[in-house]
């Protein structure tokens, strides 16, 4: 059957009739360029849409150009050409295009944003400015740390990452020990050939390694936010099963107490609890300049927040608080920013002048019910936004722990992952757990540059890279690649916030953290830096490079 193509006659069939009707059209017009102008202007006064003529080109003997009848019919523009000033590691990161790369700042985290927005949904949502002004960005020996899980990471090189590839057995049996026993591995400043060092391959092993709750390899367990269309279809025995749902929590709670009491000992420094609509990320008593433990819950609802009253669980929303100090400091704020910090303090001191001029009897108050349902609009406004994130400290994460394991809406109920628990991941080993490995490859490219084209050499890391893996990679890199190197960062956005800084009571001693967490698993200098008061706040770092052992980064 013929397709219908704007433009062009529903009748074309088959390419050897159009060419024989081009033939009697070239020796009934002559050798004119072009056809007769009348039938076209009569179709364009009907409306009708029509095709443009064909380009006036013509061979050296007089004669016309036939058009193409195999070129493209549709209207569809060709891929730009790459621009050989774009740097190499841009270049790159086209080869492996990311779905989901775009600005959420201030975006709604559903299940709908695991596609590319369309343009209605762009539409409704704040427009996001890109000004060099609004990206944080700096130099220096250390990068900030950020607490935010990396989705994927693309390190790019002049020089080879081979040495990152198959692994011998030995190589990786002693990157599982040294793990297991969280041995301190420290690599010179500059590895002479790094296809040669064992030591860099057993190390590269060891920073791979992740703990997961629970394992079902069918099932893709990270992220849970908007994983919905790649849970589908998948086989889940559970979903209808309640004496099974049951066993699976049960199994769930065990390995959810573990981790707390680890993290209270100080043996595991932090881990994440993954829900199919929140995070919550647990740290151990020294991270992130605290001396309490502390838990960061993001996004949240209305709802959520209000059960976690109910539970007389003391909690605190640092964004909100910084947007009320910002406006009193100021004098002055956004309408959404305001419109978020309406307490009930705010409503009676709005009227306190009025008590003072004498006229209070003269103007309606709002009444009790107005008042609350507009403080009930303010809370809904927030959810699922970043300024929803909720800060708990000291002994309310305990409360926190066990509402959560008897939370009903921690599980959904419907969809592909009704029935499914939480996902815990630990940088060390819990009860229940299961070792994972993330995904490594490198991949060695021609880049064009202004002289013609280079090798250029990428290392691709995926899976939920947690902020040690991230540390533990970018210390290997340094002395691989002779301290010249960059990478980009793919965050996990509802991740992000958890780069806000807490409010912090009283300074910690640095020496006195490093001894309480020397059993917590991880590389002296991987604690130095988390144990760093976050700077980043609702960002996160996204690109990074490294010349001559001088970092450069934006967020």
């Amino acid at each position: 059957m013929a397709l219908s193509v704007p433009g062009y006659s529903p009748s074309f069939k088959k390419p050897p009739e159009t060419l024989r009707l081009r033939r009697k059209r070239v020796r009934s017009h002559g050798t004119a360029t072009s056809p007769n102008p009348e039938p076209r202007r009569a179709a364009l006064a009907a409306g009708l849409h029509l095709r443009p003529f064909p380009a006036s080109t013509s061979r050296g003997n007089g004669t016309p150009t036939r058009r193409n009848p195999f070129a493209r019919l549709d209207n569809r523009p060709l891929a730009a050409p790459e621009t050989p000033d774009a740097p190499p590691s841009e270049q790159l990161e086209t080869l492996n295009p990311v779905s989901a790369s775009w600005p959420t700042n201030g975006l709604l985290w559903e299940e709908k944003f695991s596609e590319p927005p369309t343009t209605t949904e762009l539409s409704k949502t704040p427009s996001v400015s890109f000004s060099e002004t609004d990206i944080p960005s700096s130099d220096g020996t250390e990068l900030p740390v950020d607490w935010s899980i990396k989705t994927r990471l693309l390190f790019t090189s002049s020089q080879p990452f081979t040495w990152a590839d198959h692994l011998k057995a030995h190589e990786e049996a002693q990157g599982l020990v040294q793990h297991c026993r969280a041995t301190e591995v420290t690599l010179p400043q500059r590895i002479q050939d790094p296809r040669l060092s064992t030591e860099l391959r057993c190390a590269f092993q060891q920073s791979l390694i992740y703990w997961l709750h629970p394992s079902l390899p069918w099932l893709p367990l990270f992220p849970r936010i908007g994983a919905d269309r790649k849970m589908a279809g998948k086989t889940s025995p559970w979903s209808n099963d309640e004496t099974l749902q049951h066993t699976l929590m049960s199994d769930w709670s065990v390995s959810f107490t573990s981790l707390y009491n680890l993290l209270k000992t100080k043996v595991c420094p932090y881990f994440y609890v993954c829900t199919y609509q929140f995070t919550v990320l647990f740290r151990a008593t020294g991270f992130a300049g605290s001396d309490v433990i502390t838990a960061i819950l993001s996004p949240t609802t209305r709802g959520l927040r209000e059960s976690m009253r109910n539970e007389g669980i003391e909690f605190s929303l640092p964004l909100i608080k910084e947007t009320v100090h910002t406006k009193k400091a100021s004098g002055t704020s956004s309408g959404h920013e305001e419109e978020q910090a309406v307490s009930d303090e705010d409503e009676e001191e709005s009227f306190s002048w009025l008590e003072e001029m004498g006229v209070q009897d003269k103007i309606k108050k709002p009444d009790i019910l107005s008042i609350k349902l507009r403080k009930e609009k303010h809370e809904v406004l927030m959810d699922h936004r970043p300024e929803s994130v909720v800060l708990v400290k000291g002994i309310n994460t305990f409360t926190l722990l066990n509402f959560l394991i008897n939370c009903k809406s921690l599980v959904a109920t419907s969809g592909p992952q009704a029935g499914l628990p939480p996902t815990l991941l630990s940088p060390v080993a819990f009860r229940g757990a299961t070792m994972q490995m993330l995904k490594a490859r490198s991949v060695n490219v021609k880049t064009q540059t202004l002289s013609g084209y280079r090798d250029q050499f990428s290392l691709e890391i995926s899976g939920p890279v947690m902020p040690h893996s991230l540390h533990c990679m970018i210390m290997l890199l340094q002395s691989s690649q002779d301290g010249s190197f960059s990478a980009g960062l793919y965050t996990h956005e509802p991740t992000a916030v958890f780069n806000i800084c807490p409010s912090v009571d009283k300074v910690l001693d640095k020496e006195t953290i490093h001894k309480e967490l020397a059993n917590c698993g991880l590389h002296p200098k991987t604690v130095d830096q988390l144990i760093q008061i976050p700077l980043l706040g609702k960002s996160s770092i996204r690109h990074m490079e490294m010349n001559d052992y001088i970092y450069n980064w934006k967020s």
